[in-house]
């Protein structure tokens, strides 16, 4: 049956292949986004729709994420920042869970070699340390053996929450205030920027979110304070290759004014 589905989610007709390519010539190298954020949803519902258990929808989302990882890489992104499991997640049945950090210790440890062969820098973000232990080792593993890759930066966000994120920050910034390291009045924009979980990373400049949801989901949301949105109604296992082009073709496309004003 998982034969079935790898099949399924690689399948693109030729119409799909003649698009890419349109969009490919159409990209502009000089206007290209530095990070683009996904949030990767509608697993669960692909699979429903199917008849088939959410586990499997959530292995077919992991073919689109290798997808997407190397067109990232092959176009010239300096980071792509994925959703995979939120701080929220922790509330779906146990069974789901375990399933999710099988499959997450399975893609890190398959597919480590090839995204360090292709440059790819891998990180995680996140309050790591409540991992299960497999995971954790997978996800150390995985940025030790990528740490001198100088490609893609390619940030894989585990139990992450925006909210918890910017409490760390405020955290460490104060502990560095009562140690006499960091003055009040010195505290601005970069200050926070520094002590987030993407610090030394540009903001995001797009955001891609499939399924049709209309949320951030409490993702980057000190970091998406400009970020530019995509929306698409394609689940997350049926995003491709070509819908990234599509995404980053019409990001090229938009007046960013980031609160100005454009002659």
């Amino acid at each position: 049956m998982f034969k079935n589905i790898v099949n399924l989610v690689r399948r693109t007709s030729d119409k799909d292949i003649d698009q890419e390519n349109l969009l490919k010539d159409a990209l502009d190298s000089s206007r290209m986004p530095r990070h683009v954020a996904i949030i990767m949803d509608g697993n669960g519902r692909w699979a429903r729709r199917r008849g088939m258990p959410r586990s499997l929808g959530h292995r077919a989302g992991v073919e689109s994420l290798r997808e997407v990882v190397k067109a990232s890489s092959e176009i010239g992104l300096e980071v792509l920042t994925v959703y995979a499991f939120s701080t929220e997640n922790w509330k779906r049945p146990r069974e789901e869970v375990d399933s999710l950090m099988d499959l997450l210790v399975e893609y890190l440890y398959k597919e480590i070699d090839d995204l360090v062969k292709n440059n790819v820098r891998v990180r995680a973000i996140g309050k790591l340390d409540e991992l299960p232990p497999r995971a954790q080792e997978a996800v150390v593993r995985a940025h030790e053996m990528s740490e001198k890759c100088t490609g893609l930066n390619f940030n894989i966000a585990l139990n992450y929450g925006g909210r918890a994120e910017l409490e760390d920050a405020v955290r460490r910034i104060g502990a560095k205030v009562a140690a006499g390291e960091l003055s009040p009045g010195d505290i601005n924009q970069g200050v926070i920027s520094d002590h987030l979980y993407t610090a030394g990373q540009p903001d995001p400049d797009i955001l891609i979110r499939p399924a049709g949801d209309l949320r951030v989901s409490n993702f980057l949301l000190w970091q998406l304070a400009y970020t530019e949105f995509w929306l698409t109604d394609v689940m997350w296992p049926d995003f491709k290759k070509v819908h990234l082009i599509r995404a980053v073709v019409d990001f090229q496309r938009r007046n960013r004014r980031f609160g100005g004003l454009n002659e």
